[in-house]
């Protein structure tokens, strides 16, 4: 499971990020109340997309502190799954990280790392790290990686320089797995902030080589006209999953199909839109007023069987 859960910060100033907006004395009057509120949302998503049996692998983004994920795998009806979480703070000047948390009674955690692309002289990277872990699943190692690419406020060239240097440096990591062996199976997953026809995603998702290339699985997901974000009355397919062409096509262990990447949108996520026709996904803010909801994004799941 992938999820942007829409600035979830904690209590506390960090006089390291510009979070002065999420405190109580804020303007957005973040408060203990607004914040409960917000966790035990997101432990109900969680287990209501898992049908009870919540995911294996759950990746976030726009989580500000490892003590929110603590508080969720501690402090909810989740604590009855043995979560283990991987987080550590990236250089997003707002303080917002990816992260995720996983099930130890299923899966081991090999490794993991956060990876920024490499910086000129006098250049300052602060956007969210991307997160890359390995795991063990059954026989198979599973190489997981997580990113929540710049946002296009202030239109579509807004952040693409970085977009596109990231984009890069996932490519790059990716044929450095890819050399390791033909039966390494990947994901690679997140809020791209851009849909799955835009070149910069279409270039690291591509290779010279046809045994490298990715097949980005959600492309099909936005031709049906769905999508996990709203944007002006448009859907649009931002939170994505691409995988390698063994989690399709291998003999046996954990595979995939196109059809098994699903999103999560149930009645409960979704809110009328109050400006456009048809239904949004239920935010906890809209601009400035508090809403109660859930997140702007949906969840996008993928399941994972065995041969």
């Amino acid at each position: 499971m992938f999820y942007n859960v829409e600035n979830f910060f904690d209590l506390n100033n960090d006089t390291l990020t510009e979070d002065d907006d999420f405190l109580p004395h804020g303007v957005m009057r973040w408060s203990y109340k607004r914040y409960s509120n917000k966790l035990n949302s997101l432990y109900k998503t969680i287990i209501a997309a898992g049908e009870w049996e919540p995911p294996v692998i759950i990746g976030l983004c726009e989580i500000e502190k490892r003590q929110i994920l603590e508080d969720l795998i501690f402090d909810t009806y989740l604590s009855k799954f043995k979560y283990g979480v991987v987080h550590e703070d990236s250089p997003d000047r707002r303080g917002i990280d990816v992260c995720l948390i996983y099930r130890n009674d299923k899966i081991r955690l090999i490794d993991y790392n956060y990876w920024t692309p490499l910086k000129n002289r006098n250049e300052v990277f602060n956007s969210r790290s991307v997160l890359y872990s390995k795991f063990l699943i059954g026989t198979d190692t599973l190489h997981l990686i997580l990113n929540h690419w710049p946002s296009r406020r202030g239109g579509v060239l807004e952040g693409e320089g970085t977009r596109s240097k990231i984009a890069a440096m996932v490519r790059e990591k990716l044929d450095s797995i890819m050399n390791i062996g033909s039966n390494e199976k990947i994901i690679v997953s997140g809020d791209f902030n851009c849909t799955p026809g835009d070149e910069v995603l279409r270039t690291m998702v591509n290779s010279s080589d046809s045994v490298r290339n990715m097949i980005n699985l959600s492309g099909r997901l936005e031709i049906s006209g769905s999508g996990t974000y709203r944007y002006m009355g448009t859907w649009e397919m931002i939170d994505q999953m691409i995988i390698n062409k063994n989690l399709l096509v291998c003999r046996h262990g954990y595979y995939t199909r196109e059809d098994l990447l699903t999103i999560f949108g149930p009645d409960f996520l979704m809110k009328k839109d109050p400006k456009y026709p048809g239904e949004s996904p239920f935010p906890t803010y809209h601009g400035y007023r508090y809403q109660g909801g859930f997140s702007d994004h949906l969840p996008i799941l993928l399941d994972l069987k065995v041969r």
